[in-house]
């Protein structure tokens, strides 16, 4: 794919673009990269073919990879907050550790499959650290909303007792059992 990573952007997301849906031949994809870029070289059917074995080889690593995320989620249930934590740590030690040992053997003849620098590895830390960072504010936003919400029912239920007490008569003993031990306000 790094005859098509070299073309113009434009170009590139459109072939990008027409790898993802999937659903033309490598003639018909030929035929739309040429109407699309009628003046631009594009790129031959060998690389296209390449480009496309390439993406779709991803897109079912992708796919395997999700179904395995849905067993996951779905064996550690809703609030999977620690262990989905250490699951990512894990996941992003096993998929640095891999690109380590792959590129020990890699010796960059291969042009699909370029030596990656040390350039490559620290934007991968930099991408984890950002996938743990957001993972941590929105666990920290959800629990802002449970503490609002919370606040705002125990408002409500404390203006209900209120006027409970009220039309019946309660008094001070009466409505601050109620609050106590039956709506746990304290």
């Amino acid at each position: 794919m790094s005859t098509i990573k070299k073309l113009p952007d434009d170009q590139r997301k459109f072939i990008e673009k027409l790898l993802r849906e999937d659903r033309l031949t490598l003639n018909e994809m030929l035929d739309e990269i040429r109407a699309e870029f009628p003046s631009a070289t594009i790129p031959s059917r060998s690389t296209l073919g390449r480009a496309k074995q390439n993406f779709a080889a991803e897109a079912k690593r992708m796919r395997e990879i999700q179904a395995a995320a849905e067993v996951l989620v779905a064996e550690f249930g809703e609030d999977v907050d620690d262990k989905a934590g250490a699951l990512l740590t894990q996941a992003i030690t096993t998929l640095t550790t891999d690109i380590v040992l792959t590129e020990l053997k890699n010796d960059g003849t291969d042009p699909e499959k370029p030596k990656i620098g040390i350039d490559d590895v620290g934007a991968l830390a930099r991408a984890s650290r950002a996938v743990i960072a957001t993972r941590g504010m929105s666990l920290k936003q959800r629990q802002e909303i449970e503490r609002l919400a919370r606040e705002k029912l125990l408002a409500e239920q404390t203006e209900n007792l209120e006027k409970v007490a009220e039309s019946q008569g309660m008094g001070v003993d009466q409505i601050q059992f109620w609050r106590e031990k039956v709506l746990g306000i304290k």
